[in-house]
């Protein structure tokens, strides 16, 4: 077991590299141990955007704390799942001390790259050195002329390197989303004026138009948003769902309950589609700020009869509900997301975008306003969803707003999740004790 300051116990870590592949000796651990704990049921846990195990860890020490005194008479397990991910380093996070990077870029807003930043960039997107150095020094500089955003466009989009294929978001897993296809400088300028209505530095005085170099930080961002994206997709259908089924043949009496924050929703949501057939073993999941699309379970997208969410029907491989939290205050799934799936396609134009009817149509996310065009699906506010019983199965939207509430620009609320009711939600999604 992993980490002697973890605030549970058993407790155990799971580490995946970037094509699903597991760590032998920690899976061993876990399939051999579970048994031996007497564990009944075994909460998993996937983190979103980290860039390293101890964030991670910290994460999983902080939410987890409450459980034991929830459910006291329960034999809970508990596996942290680790996976190469990152975020910009400068990001504040509720609960958590602000790292040097957060400081800094509070007490001299900018969008320059930090140190950390810049290697985690590196891990992202190896070989890529040399575009990276000149993406920093553009962003530092912010040099004059119409041109320039563009020119930082192309240069991302250097990076991302996909083929040009359109694939909406979760709606088809066919081919990579068109990244940056149209006008980047125009991009740049959209993203800018996304933050700006965040409250994110202007002007001090008089009219001014958004700075694009205000937004092409956030164009960098969402390169790795595909990246992250694809992986986390492949780390859960090709990592944790074979995983799971191993349990399910070493341990048949366990309870499994996948647990993911962000591209960690997506990618227990795709260990799912990497379910052995014919196990059982997974009896909830719970989705805290799900960073992919809100029609990912859907059999029928609205408008297009002819075509399925990546994850249709997938959540009736859980024995269970499929528990979906939401936050009008997570402002990285409420504008930016809708914002990048929306450039993505290269059918439309970046000018005109009408963030509100986006957010209603094709570009929403999980954690924006829950599963959508799923028949049958039930939706509660937090408090509701507390008193309980939650349906048995399918689909269960939880409105979180009444805690999911805190974070800076510009994810917002994003990774507020660390409340003992999401703690205790999870335990009702599951009827642990």
């Amino acid at each position: 077991m992993a980490d002697p300051g973890m605030s549970v116990t058993p407790y155990w870590e799971l580490t995946f590299d970037a094509d699903g592949d597991v760590d032998g000796p920690e899976r061993d651990r876990v399939l051999t141990q579970v048994a031996d704990h007497g564990v009944r049921d075994l909460i998993v846990f996937a983190h979103g955007w980290n860039n390293d195990r101890s964030g991670a860890t910290a994460l999983y020490r902080a939410f987890f704390a409450p459980v034991p005194g929830l459910a006291p008479r329960a034999r809970i397990g508990y596996v942290g799942v680790i996976w190469p991910s990152m975020r910009f380093c400068d990001e504040p996070i509720p609960d958590f001390p602000r790292s040097v990077a957060a400081a800094a870029a509070q007490a001299v807003p900018g969008p320059a790259l930090d140190k950390d930043t810049r290697r985690a960039l590196l891990d992202v997107f190896p070989g890529r050195a040399t575009v990276l150095d000149q993406l920093a020094r553009m962003l530092d500089e912010q040099p004059a002329g119409e041109e320039r955003p563009a020119e930082f466009g192309r240069l991302v989009r250097l990076l991302v390197d996909t083929p040009r294929t359109v694939a909406a978001d979760d709606t088809s897993d066919e081919g990579e989303p068109l990244a940056f296809g149209g006008d980047a400088g125009a991009a740049c300028a959209e993203f800018a004026e996304a933050l700006a209505g965040l409250g994110a530095p202007r002007e001090p005085a008089g009219f001014a138009l958004p700075n694009p170099w205000d937004g092409a930080k956030e164009l960098l961002r969402q390169a790795t948003y595909y990246a992250m994206k694809k992986r986390a997709g492949t780390v859960g259908e090709r990592g944790l769902g074979p995983f799971v089924g191993r349990l399910a043949a070493a341990a048949p009496e366990v309870r499994v309950h996948l647990v993911g924050h962000s591209f960690g929703g997506r990618l227990v949501s795709f260990a799912l589609r990497g379910l052995p057939g014919g196990v059982r073993a997974v009896k909830s999941v719970t989705l805290l700020q799900g960073a992919f699309s809100h029609y990912a379970f859907a059999a029928r997208l609205p408008g297009a009869a002819d075509s399925a969410g990546a994850l249709a029907d997938r959540q009736k491989r859980i024995d269970g509900p499929l528990v979906c939290c939401y936050s009008r205050f997570d402002a990285a799934l409420g504008t930016f997301y809708p914002l990048a799936s929306r450039m993505s396609d290269d059918d439309r134009s970046v000018a005109g975008f009408d963030l509100g009817r986006a957010l209603g149509a094709r570009w929403g996310a999980m954690g924006h306003d829950g599963a959508q065009a799923v028949p049958g699906t039930v939706a509660h506010d937090l408090a509701a969803a507390l008193r309980g019983p939650l349906p048995a199965s399918g689909c269960v939207n939880v409105d979180a707003a009444a805690v999911v509430r805190r974070g800076g620009g510009p994810a917002g609320a994003h990774s507020d999740i660390l409340h003992p009711e999401l703690a205790r939600l999870v335990l009702a999604a599951g009827r642990i004790g």
